[in-house]
């Protein structure tokens, strides 16, 4: 069981992947329509070490037909230079905050990270 639910992890993180690139993508085309010039790729950070290998390493290859079009879609934007994709650790991932049901501890240790504080919380 524990190998499907990594499976279904993958798969939608690659969706997950695919959809903030279509956003990306969106957002750069109205900027520049606006008429201001944009510099590098944008950076996505991912918390999944497999998605990030397979999008960011040419030689990898999908086993699952599914991941098939988030796969390519994916790989050519970061060919295109749209985006760069990279990896973060779990337990600094900052977007828990929002997503997962945190204990006290590891709670305050990501608001001390996103706000800079250099004194403990009470």
């Amino acid at each position: 069981m524990a190998e499907y639910r990594g499976i279904l992890t993958f798969g939608s993180e690659f969706i997950a992947l695919k959809t903030a690139i279509d956003h990306i993508e969106a957002i750069h085309y109205k900027i520049r329509m606006f008429g201001i010039p944009l510099d590098g790729a944008t950076n996505i950070i991912c918390d999944n070490e497999s998605v990030v290998m397979n999008t960011t390493h040419s030689e990898s290859t999908l086993k699952r037909k599914h991941s098939a079009i988030a796969y390519h879609r994916s790989r050519g934007a970061i060919a295109a230079g749209y985006v760069r994709v990279a990896h973060e650790l779990g337990e600094n991932n900052l977007a828990d905050i929002l997503t997962k049901l945190l204990l006290g501890p590891r709670m305050r240790s990501l608001l001390r990270r996103l706000f800079y504080w250099n004194k403990p919380v009470d």
